[in-house]
């Protein structure tokens, strides 16, 4: 069962551009359905974690938007960074999900038991995915992989009702 969540933002959680104002701050467009899945995922119990080579502010803004449990900037070596925090952790492989987009996710994709990516990943990313979702990344990427293992084990329903109060239609007996 996935305990961790582990996403890349550049090509992930965003569109990949990189956006500057007239006074040179990095700005980011996050799409609010990935929000939605963040929030279904912390609802399942699945602790979520940024870890992304670069720092912008407008991360740690979304981050804490979203309650996002961990977040790691300015990280240059994923794997090393993520097999580090797995052993302090305790976590498996089969306990961790990771969604990246990129080459420099490839060696930390190997170290989970779920791998998605969005559409529009590098080809290499996309042939090493358990999930290559229909969306692109910045466009619901985040949401697509995270219905899927929850889906997958059979913990969508509980986890859409105890965010947003979705309840299962049921039959009337007449």
């Amino acid at each position: 069962m996935i305990e961790l969540l582990v996403l890349d933002v550049d090509g992930t959680m965003t569109d990949g551009g990189v956006y500057y104002d007239a006074t040179g701050n990095e700005l980011k467009k996050f799409a609010i359905k990935d929000g939605a899945g963040i929030v279904a995922a912390r609802a399942a119990g699945v602790r979520v974690m940024i870890c992304t080579g670069r720092e912008c502010e407008a991360v740690r803004r979304r981050a804490a938007d979203l309650h996002i449990d961990y977040v790691f900037q300015n990280v240059k070596d994923k794997a090393a960074f993520l097999r580090d925090f797995m052993a302090e952790h305790h976590l498996s492989r089969e306990q961790v999900a990771y969604c990246g987009d990129d080459w420099n996710d490839l060696p930390a994709m190997a170290l989970c038991g779920f791998v998605a990516c969005p559409a529009d990943a590098a080809d290499l990313v996309a042939a090493r995915a358990d999930f290559v979702g229909t969306k692109k990344g910045g466009e619901g990427a985040v949401r697509e992989a995270i219905e899927v293992f929850l889906r997958r084990e059979g913990r969508l329903e509980t986890a859409l009702d105890r965010a947003f109060g979705v309840k299962r239609k049921t039959e009337t007996v007449v």
